[in-house]
């Protein structure tokens, strides 16, 4: 189904553009007020500039927000009215956002493309309550008559409960503050064209698990959902009702999406636009009377939906994904804007490490694995073993002669934001594929910390990333310095083997000792889920990062690595510095191919199933056999039992068959068998 959408898609946009710009838009007409046109993003992660692609030697261009404010202006011919929707995320994953407090380049620059609402994703909060709180108090000072902010909507923030909490009290009072001097609301209503359309946005259960930062409370998306839904309704004066939502569907199991639930369960929602997954829906997806919609990521696309009004309902007549890419042009005014951002990134930002934005760190002959796909299968990826090679390189250039040697180093493919393709290598494009988090000294970027895991934690790695990932594939693991086989027929949790010290070309150099600390490096956030490995897996595996003394670290900004002149080392740095450092600005051809780190072997090979049993291993078959021995001891003796009856019988009537009869045991005594009674009426019938 979806290859057929999709060639029906690609031979509108053929047509369409085969008349010109006007675009992958339908044209649709109807009387005022019978019509709701709306366009909508999600998760643009800060992309405000057009990004170019080269992949075996062909460049394409995609995004940028100069591109959607030409997507608005197209459709706004045919529908003057058209609402301009987000649903959260549209910052934090590239440079711009080093000046999210300062400047807030992303909400500016969605004021003059003409966004009406948004909501908050879970990234808008990676800078803490207080960091959000600085952006909308900068946003708020751009507001005027001539220069309209977005109306921002988040409904599920329990702000009695974060008030309450002691801890929590301090940035989250300053973060209610900054929503009533901005103006955030649980909902608003927006009138066009006669239609009067209610906006409300809520945040989901998993958004808000990857919003540690956030520090604050939140109460259940659902049923605060159907509570604004009723307040809405109540009060009667919306056509149409849209939840601006930051939870998201599933592509595998639709049906199981958060969104999907939101649907079905609350009451009145006429549209829910879906951020969060990044999900692109080729179709509008009907749930009971809710129409959901997603576009995608990055601003590679914006959605276009028109709604006709079906008795008193509201109907898709025309749903689209219209890819921003060469084919569509930047808006000028729109770019200026950007680029003034720009400069203002490398003043504010790039400056203090001595690098600029466009800067070119090295070129590469080939692609990496592109962000899309990277991390999907299990195994070994170039680009990873890039970024931890970084790491190791980053640590002994920082600490100098006094560096003590690292054994391994360690990232999640979640912490991955981005790729590199052919050509230039930039530092934005460095800063782009490790640009999540802070650090301690408030400075954007996740700095680089040191740890010392056993050789049994090292393997308990391994196995997380082997018996894990594969239903959690931000979980999934690659690790510098460390090598493993991955067989997915053995025993879940002991999937995982050979897990030993190896060189860059994947030889073994020497076997882990169980016991032994061994220093490890990665990121701030990296290391500090680790820990939580215990608690997910109910204490089946145990990973406790300690310092070089073995003791359990608490806190894990003490073990920031820093340089010589104390300053932290960040993901991204270690990064563009290791890049910067490659002979001739060339990317070795080195890092093209795998190198055995990471081997996947599913052999059903007996010896590869049951090589190297861990104490799991060892349990899960003590479990499984215990059970069948007793249930086999059970039959043994049952059998032993009912051989020895047979036995017993047989020699207590083997001596009276040549008589005739059987002897059989009774309270009195032994009776004639059948046959001997059958010979005695015969002889009585000869004698009458």
């Amino acid at each position: 189904m979806k290859k057929i959408v999709s060639l029906v898609t690609a031979f509108v946009m053929v047509a369409a553009l085969a008349a010109g710009f006007g675009s992958a838009f339908s044209r649709v007409s109807a009387a005022e007020g019978d019509t709701v046109s709306v366009l909508f993003t999600h998760d643009m992660h800060s992309h405000l500039e057009t990004e170019k692609q080269t992949r075996d030697g062909k460049t394409t261009e995609s995004g940028g927000f100069a591109k959607i404010k030409t997507v608005k202006d197209d459709v706004e011919k045919d529908y003057p009215g058209t609402f301009l929707l987000d649903a959260g995320d549209f910052s934090m994953g590239t440079p711009f956002q080093t000046i999210f407090k300062s400047d807030a380049a992303e909400l500016s620059v969605m004021a003059q493309i003409g966004y009406d609402a948004t909501t908050f994703g879970n990234h808008e909060f990676d800078y803490g309550a207080a960091g959000l709180a600085d952006m909308l108090n900068t946003a708020a000072k751009y507001d005027s008559d001539d220069y309209t902010m977005p109306a921002i909507v988040g409904t599920n923030i329990n702000w009695e409960a974060t008030l309450a909490d002691e801890e929590a009290y301090p940035d989250g009072q300053k973060l209610k503050k900054a929503f009533d001097n901005y103006g955030v609301e649980d909902y608003t209503i927006i009138e066009k064209d006669g239609i009067r359309m209610a906006i409300f946005g809520v945040i989901g259960d998993e958004a808000i698990s990857n919003a540690p930062e956030a520090g604050l409370a939140f109460s259940d998306y659902v049923k605060r959902a159907q509570k604004i839904v009723d307040e809405i309704e109540e009060n009667g004066d919306a056509d149409i009702i849209v939840a601006l939502s930051h939870a998201g569907t599933n592509e595998d199991d639709f049906s199981s999406s958060e969104d999907v639930k939101l649907a079905k369960e609350v009451k009145g929602i006429d549209l829910i636009i879906s951020g969060h997954s990044h999900t692109v829906l080729d179709e509008a997806q009907s749930v009971g009377d809710t129409t959901i919609v997603s576009c995608g990521e990055y601003t590679d696309n914006v959605g276009h939906l028109v709604l006709e009004k079906s008795g008193d309902s509201y109907k898709v007549s025309d749903y689209q994904i219209i890819k921003l890419d060469g084919s569509v042009k930047n808006d000028s005014d729109v770019q200026r804007t950007i680029g003034g951002f720009k400069s203002t990134v490398n003043s504010k930002f790039f400056s203090d490490y001595g690098y600029s934005y466009d800067e070119v760190l090295a070129e590469s002959d080939f692609a990496f694995t592109d962000i899309g796909e990277f991390g999907k299968q299990q195994g070994e990826e170039p680009l990873a073993n890039l970024i931890s090679d970084s790491y190791i390189y980053a640590v002994k250039q920082a600490e100098g002669s006094d560096s003590e040697p690292v054994t391994a180093s360690i990232i999640p493919a979640g912490t991955v934001r981005a790729s590199f393709d052919e050509g230039d290598i930039t530092v934005a494009d460095a800063f782009n594929v490790s640009s999540l988090g802070m650090g301690a000294d408030g400075s954007v970027g996740y700095p680089v910390v040191s740890i010392y895991l056993t050789g049994k934690e090292l393997k308990t790695a391994a196995e997380v990333d082997a018996s894990i990932s594969p239903g959690m594939g931000v979980a999934r693991l690659y690790m510098s310095g460390i090598g493993y086989t991955i067989n997915d027929k053995r025993l879940f949790l002991n999937r995982a083997t050979d897990v030993a010290i190896i060189d860059n070309e994947g030889n073994e150099i020497e076997k882990l000792d169980n016991d032994k600390l061994y220093r490890v490096v990665g990121g701030l956030y990296s290391c500090q889920m680790l820990s939580i490995v215990k608690d997910q897996s109910h204490g089946l595996l145990s990973i406790e990062p300690k310092d070089k003394d073995g003791n359990v670290i608490t806190d894990f900004t003490e073990h920031i690595v820093k340089d010589r002149d104390g300053q932290e080392l960040k993901e991204w740095y270690a990064l563009a510095s290791y890049i910067d450092s490659f002979e001739g600005n060339s990317v070795p051809d080195y890092y093209s191919t795998t190198h055995n780190r990471k081997v996947v072997d599913n052999s059903l090979n007996p010896v590869k199933l049951l090589k190297q049993p861990n104490h799991i291993a060892i349990m899960l078959t003590a479990i499984i056999l215990i059970p069948v021995v007793i249930i086999v001891g059970i039959i043994v003796a049952f059998v032993k039992r009912r051989n020895a009856r047979r036995g017993f019988a047989k020699s207590m009537f083997s001596g009276s068959r040549n008589r005739g009869y059987k002897r059989t045991m009774s309270s009195r005594g032994v009776r004639p068998s059948v046959r001997h009674r059958k010979m005695s009426m015969k002889g009585r019938k000869r004698r009458f």
